[in-house]
């Protein structure tokens, strides 16, 4: 029975050092290229920038963390150094952080453009979303309504009205309303509610539209849809977005409809 215990123990013994051998083996055919992705998998972007500088995933994911708690001075040294590497890989998403969390509006137009611009007879989707419709953002971010219409009409282009984002009308809507076109806002804001009648931000709208117009029943129609929608409203965790809403304000223009 000893010998056998010790059989056993050679075997295991045996199995792992020729086991550390073939992953030695393995690893040390890996280019740096290889070894430099297989971090970035792990997650581990030190040691991946490490085994392969050029490598601009490592970089951009490396500025992730850093961006998402706000270290954007830390974060940019990375992200730059992604874009530096391969700009048309990575310069939708730091247009995408200019634009979301610093707004600076100009940047991140300028990385838009940048990459429209290397990118021909492509709709490019910076984090997963419509480069005309982050282009529109900026434009309305600079109270540029004119030029944001005409970005957030190029979005619907070309993702069809069906399948366009709905807060392109809603923002669609909003510029009307702030150039004070009243009745071209709430034909706005009835797309977005033709996509979906939960979208508070389209009922807002029209309440404050249709207030301007003197129709102030409607107004209170609407208002209170978009009180009864709220938990449907736009919004992210680490985001506040330009055209974000909150039940207070609504609270407070049903108040003011109702003097």
């Amino acid at each position: 029975m000893k010998k056998f215990f010790k059989y056993i123990a050679v075997f295991i013994g045996l199995l792992l050092l020729f086991s550390a051998i073939g992953a030695t083996i393995w690893w040390n055919s890996k280019s740096d290229r290889k070894k430099s992705d297989l971090f970035v998998d792990f997650m581990d972007y030190e040691s991946a920038i490490e085994y392969d500088p050029t490598n601009s995933n490592a970089w951009m994911e490396r500025s992730v963390h850093f961006n998402k708690s706000g270290d954007f001075q830390q974060g940019f040294e990375y992200l730059d150094k992604a874009v530096e590497l391969n700009p048309e890989l990575h310069l939708g998403y730091r247009g995408w952080i200019r634009l979301r969390k610093l707004r600076d509006f100009d940047k991140a137009l300028a990385d838009f453009e940048q990459l429209d611009n290397m990118t021909q007879n492509v709709v490019d989707a910076p984090w997963g979303e419509d480069i005309d419709f982050l282009r529109g953002e900026c434009y309305f971010g600079n109270k540029e309504y004119d030029e944001a219409i005409e970005y957030f009409n190029r979005s619907i282009k070309n993702q069809k009205e069906d399948w366009a984002d709905v807060q392109t009308f809603v923002y669609l809507g909003i510029c009307e309303f702030k150039m004070d076109n009243f009745e071209k806002a709430i034909l706005e804001f009835k797309r977005a509610l033709a996509q979906s009648e939960n979208v508070c931000e389209a009922h807002f709208g029209m309440a404050k539209a249709y207030d301007k117009i003197g129709e102030v029943k409607l107004a209170k129609v609407h208002i209170l849809k978009a009180e009864g929608n709220i938990t449907y409203k736009r919004d992210d965790f680490y985001n506040e977005y330009l055209n974000e809403i909150y039940l207070s304000e609504i609270l407070d223009f049903k108040n003011y409809l109702e003097k």
